[in-house]
């Protein structure tokens, strides 16, 4: 079974992050993270560089999703050489030595949540941990594959940056994480909206970051889109506000919901909350309406604000 922040590889030397569950058109949905250069080393490459690497070498893999309509890479299931699962990289690690700092840092934060009551066992650790090529400014990112897992895992969060066993970000990890995002907000807005998600810190000065999937994400509807909308409206559910994709039900005459697929706007809104939401307008054969955001990797254009509180 293929979910999100797994890792697949293939024998030309290239590493895929996936980023939908299940296989289409007998794909792995899927996005090019690592390539393997002639000196045998792996390195993460940038969006805009995979993409030229792939249109220019391996066009093959380009891939247009009709279900999430959207430009991704796919990889054909008989092509996978290798498939990396986060939550049994992640038991390995609990249950052997640790070689470098990023490990030793990855364990002593699980133990904490352990500490705090977090079921582990429903956990994985995904990035370059994944794979085995952290480096010593590698971040940790850890993966949860129950919901009420992953409350948890915020709560503990907040509990161990108030003892002081995590600190938060500095003022230079979020100007890092913004520009990377290369978000439609400017920086204070973003920094405001992701301190309250409670889903990053820093160990021993070494960020950290939480997410979600479902193991048993819900059927895609068929959707058709039909163009580009800027709107507000209020925000009546959040319950999977953090999942892939994250998801908003709201308080409109023609758009019941927000579907979004990037993480810069996971967990942006909470219910009751009114927000301005820029993206694309879609409708399933019974008429109902969607806003999707992301409708490419780094939704320039497109966005979900907080406008009233």
């Amino acid at each position: 079974m293929f979910l999100p922040k797994d890792f697949i590889q293939r024998a030309q030397g290239l590493v895929f992050a996936v980023v939908a569950a299940g296989r289409e058109d007998n794909k792995v949905r899927c996005f090019l993270r690592y390539v393997r250069g002639d000196d045998g080393q792996w390195r993460k490459v940038p969006t805009e560089h995979a993409n030229a690497l792939l249109s220019a070498h391996y066009p093959f893999y380009c891939f247009h999703s009709p279900a999430l309509d959207a430009f991704l890479h796919g990889v054909p299931f008989e092509a996978i050489t290798a498939h990396f699962h986060p939550s049994a990289r992640l038991a390995q690690l609990l249950n052997q030595p640790v070689r470098d700092t990023v490990e030793a840092d990855c364990v002593a934060l699980c133990h904490l949540f352990k500490e705090q009551g977090v079921d582990i066992s429903k956990m994985g650790v995904t990035g370059s941990l994944l794979i085995s090529q952290q480096t010593i400014a590698s971040d940790i990112d850890l993966v949860c594959y129950d919901l009420a897992v992953f409350e948890q895992c915020r709560m503990a969060l907040r509990a161990l940056l108030s003892q002081g066993d995590v600190t938060a970000l500095r003022e230079s990890d979020w100007r890092e994480t913004y520009a990377r995002r290369d978000c439609d907000m400017d920086f204070e807005a973003y920094v405001w909206h992701e301190q309250r998600k409670w889903n990053k810190a820093l160990i021993n000065g070494r960020k950290c970051d939480l997410s979600v999937v479902e193991i048993t994400p819900p059927p895609a509807a068929v959707v058709y889109q039909i163009g580009r909308v800027v709107f507000s409206a209020q925000v009546l559910d959040d319950a999977r506000a953090f999942c892939y994709p994250a998801e908003w039900g709201l308080n409109h005459l023609r758009i019941q919901r927000v579907v979004c697929f990037t993480a810069t706007y996971t967990g942006q809104a909470i219910a009751g909350e009114w927000v301005e939401i820029a993206g694309q307008i879609e409708e399933d054969a019974q008429g109902n309406q969607r806003v999707v955001v992301g409708s490419n990797r780094e939704a320039r254009g497109e966005y979900i604000k907080v406008i009233q509180t």
